[in-house]
Order: C-alpha cells, then structure tokens, then sequence
C-alpha cells in the first residue's frame, strides 16, 4: 500500500511536481525548435531541460514515497523514459507524414522547415 505525503513534505511535492511540468514543457519546446528551426544549438539545452525534469521526478518520487513499492518505480521509470523517446518518435511521425505531400523533393525535414 502507498504511504501517503507527510505534511512537511508536502511544499517538496508541490513544487517538484510543478518543476515536472515546467521542465517537461522547456524539453519538448527547445527540442521542437531545434529541429524545426534547424538550430542544433538548442539541443544540448533541450537535454539539460530533460536532466531538470529526470531530477525533479526522482525528488518528487521520494518525497511522494513511490519508491518503496514496485509498481510505481516501474511506473516513474517508464515515464523518464517516455519523456526522454517521445519528442524523437513524435519528430519522426510528423515528418514521416508529411513526407507524402512533397514526394518529388529530396529531404521532407527541409521541407518541413521552410514552411
């Protein structure tokens, strides 16, 4: 059974919890304009969003008590993982799609990038 909060963890869990949100939004914002804007640049600061966001999880894990059951360090680290794969898989997607529009031009991300 999950322990719940103690109460003088509670400020711990509200504010890693927003850091969550505001670092998983910074890490697929800077990716997406990297990759759209052809600026690779902003990718080392886009992982660095991403090294905040794997922090801010893991202080909101213990805080919250979830590692001390199985289920849910299964459940934080299929999220890490998740947020680490999802903007390359989502890029991939988008210019997979979009690629049948321009079929006679060479590089659909070129293409992508000009719109």
């Amino acid at each position: 059974m999950l322990e719940p909060v103690k109460l003088a963890n509670f400020f711990t869990v509200f504010f890693s919890a927003a850091s969550v949100i505001m670092f998983g939004a910074t890490y697929a914002l800077l990716f997406a304009w990297s990759r759209i804007r052809d600026r690779p640049r902003l990718m080392p600061l886009a992982y660095a969003a991403y090294v905040g966001l794997f922090i801010s999880v893991i202080v909101l894990a213990l805080a919250a008590n979830l590692f001390h059951n199985t289920f849910w360090t299964f459940i934080v680290l299929l999220m890490l993982i998740g947020y680490l794969v999802a903007p390359h898989a989502i890029w991939h997607l988008c210019v997979g799609t979009h690629a049948d529009e321009h079929e006679g031009e060479a590089n659909p991300i070129k293409v992508y990038q000009q719109r």
